[in-house]
């Protein structure tokens, strides 16, 4: 995986094999001169101008072209542009504002949702491989952390908003900056948890090969991390980022536009503005904020996703490349000849390899020395023996544990006397309610089973149809659901069904994207060599071919679609069981319905028993369904060599 060491050696090797080149050249040369020496002369003498001409030019310093010049340019503006749009949203004061509808004020609306998105993403990115990390290094926090991550999931957003909300507006009050930051948040929430589970997966299932030669090495875990673990994730985390940003678009909505009780939060943005447009169903509005949306999904795909695809696809665990099968992008190929980046790239490219190289490995004198270790922090004649900081490590670990059960013990002990106001009748709703989106998700997933499987395969397995439809699903998987649904409304009143249909189809959008883009990263990473064995042993059968090598081979990917979808699926229902439309409210009965509502007129009890409901029926799905076969896909399905 050290690409550095490989490239090197191929330099070497090319650099032999031109000085054998050179050597046959005069010997030739010594041959053929009494043949015809003026002949031989005149070609000595044309060579070396050329080549006088050649050290002439590499001796000059680097030109920069007004391409060049453009991406500096582009650059500069990208960086203000954040950094003004980031000043205008941690200063100033709170006042709740009438969101305007007017085509005039997207561009600053879309500047202002552009810049939640990215650091909310930041924030999902650097969580997620920390978080996911650590999960594969401690095996004893792995079910723990896992654990953490599936009651996580299973909370729906609003069930956050009240704590959340409040209080960052407690801590900065009368401050913007408050609800700004519980809008990003909000937005890590609907992101996170699928990067994390798509870069532990990924973790896992790195072949036994490539770890052993990393032991060979003595490669240190600082080291590993950065030659072999973080790139056998690229690829899956590439995807899984996709389909992240492609949630906080659909749940952009709800969080620029959201009830308290009495409380009505609105923050100048896109998903605010699709709103406002929605419950005066003004249609011109929506297809204006629609089409802006779409238009910064483009210039996001065109300017960082696919060059991510193209750039991440030379990790995948494949001894050969076939160049015409990988993926390519415009701006990828531009960063590639760019002056810039060419000068740029050899000034860090030293730094970087110093950073890579960090010694955070304790010398073996160190270790060594009868069992004792210097801190060189505190001095180097002071000396602490193992037994005293494994024990500093049981204590503190003991710390943590009894804080940590402190913490749940008083939240249940809150929890059930906020409870206790709840009548028999609102359980058995619940229950009922429970039932009904447990079925509306089940009916939503198959439907979505049925048509991401080949899909994805198709994309992830072919660059050329990927270059056309990844753009495509990429951003009809990024339009936020909710304001297409007053067209679906409208469709739906003339063929029947209402909410009740239309809740099925909402929870589809927000269901199978996570599915598809899985089993793109899936497909994608399935080893080109595979492939080559199919077409001989497997005579081109189709049936073979699925059944053996495509459906094994993005299984593990699949189960980690699947499990994040699911989550998707009931968060989704809070949006797709309740909606504003033309200033009054439609409803489908359903544990969705029950904490919109709740959320909405401030009944905090009630939201409390519903995220209880729903986070349990998640939890046990994960570990009754999804569990086993996670465990299956790892242990059974994942490449070794």
């Amino acid at each position: 995986r050290d690409a550095g060491e490989g490239s090197t050696k191929d330099l070497v090797d090319e650099e032999e094999v031109f000085v054998m080149e050179d050597e046959v050249a005069d010997d030739e040369g010594d041959v053929f001169v009494d043949d015809d020496t003026a002949g031989h002369e005149s070609n000595l003498e044309a060579t070396t101008a050329a080549g006088s001409a050649t050290s002439s030019m590499l001796a000059r310093k680097p030109t920069f072209s007004g391409s060049d010049l453009l991406l500096i340019a582009i650059v500069t503006s990208v960086v203000y542009g954040l950094v003004s749009t980031c000043r205008r949203v941690i200063t100033g004061p709170y006042v709740p504002m009438q969101i305007q509808t007017t085509i005039s004020v997207l561009p600053s609306y879309a500047a202002l949702s552009m810049t939640r998105m990215l650091l909310g993403y930041a924030v999902s990115l650097l969580f997620s491989i920390s978080y996911a990390y650590v999960a594969y290094r401690i095996p004893l926090a792995a079910q723990l952390l896992m654990l953490a991550i599936d009651v996580l999931q299973s909370i729906p957003l609003l069930s956050f908003l009240p704590g959340v909300v409040l209080g960052l507006m407690a801590l900065f009050p009368g401050a913007r900056v408050g609800v700004e930051l519980a809008a990003i948040f909000l937005l890590f929430t609907s992101m996170a948890w699928n990067m994390v589970l798509g870069f532990y997966q990924s973790l896992c299932g790195i072949p036994k090969d490539l770890q052993e030669a990393s032991d060979v090495f003595q490669l240190s875990k600082w080291k590993r991390f950065w030659v072999l673990e973080l790139p056998a994730g690229a690829v899956g985390l590439v995807w899984n980022s996709i389909i992240s940003i492609a949630g906080g678009w659909f749940f952009l909505i709800s969080i620029e536009s959201f009830e308290l009780g009495s409380q009505d939060f609105r923050l100048p943005g896109l998903g605010s503005f699709l709103a406002a447009a929605a419950e005066v169903a003004d249609y011109r509005a929506i297809g204006w904020g629609l089409l802006t949306v779409v238009s910064l999904i483009v210039v996001t795909d065109f300017f960082i996703w696919r060059p991510l695809i193209a750039w991440s696809s030379k990790f995948t665990f494949s001894s050969s490349r076939h160049l015409e099968s990988e993926p390519s992008s415009t701006v990828a190929n531009y960063l590639h000849r760019s002056n810039v980046v060419r000068q740029l790239t050899k000034r860090v490219h030293p730094l970087w390899n110093s950073f890579v190289d960090l010694p955070f490995r304790p010398r073996k004198r160190q270790v060594l020395e009868a069992g004792k270790f210097p801190l060189s922090r505190i001095g180097r004649n002071l000396r602490v023996s193992t037994k005293a900081l494994t024990a500093m490590a049981h204590v503190l670990r003991t710390i943590c544990l009894v804080g940590l059960a402190m913490a749940v013990g008083f939240g249940v002990l809150r929890s059930s006397q906020i409870l206790s106001a709840l009548p028999m009748a609102q359980w058995k709703e619940l229950a009922y309610s429970a039932a009904i989106t447990f079925g509306r998700i089940a009916a939503a997933l198959s439907m979505s089973l049925v048509w991401a499987i080949p899909a994805g395969v198709a994309i992830g397995r072919n660059p050329r149809t990927a270059a056309v439809f990844q753009p495509i699903v990429q951003i009809a998987a990024s339009v936020p659901a909710t304001a297409l649904f007053p067209f679906l409304l409208l469709a739906l009143s003339r063929i029947g069904g209402g909410l009740q249909i239309g809740s099925i189809a909402l929870m589809m959008l927000g269901t199978m994207w996570y599915i598809l883009f899985n089993v793109i990263a899936g497909a994608q990473a399935i080893p080109s060599e595979l492939f080559e064995v199919d077409q001989i042993y497997g005579k081109g059968s189709g049936w073979i071919r699925w059944t053996k090598l495509i459906l094994p081979g993005i299984f593990p990917y699949l189960i980690t679609g699947i499990v994040t979808a699911v989550g998707g699926a009931w968060n989704a229902s809070i949006v797709s069981e309740y909606v504003t439309f033309q200033g009054g409210v439609l409803k489908a009965r359903g544990l969705g319905c029950i904490i919109s509502e709740a959320a909405a007129s401030g009944n905090y009890p009630l939201l409390l028993a519903g995220t209880i409901v729903m986070s349990v029926l998640v939890l046990l799905t994960n570990r009754l369904v999804w569990g086993p076969l996670y465990r299956l896909a790892q242990d059974k399905y994942r490449i070794l060599s």
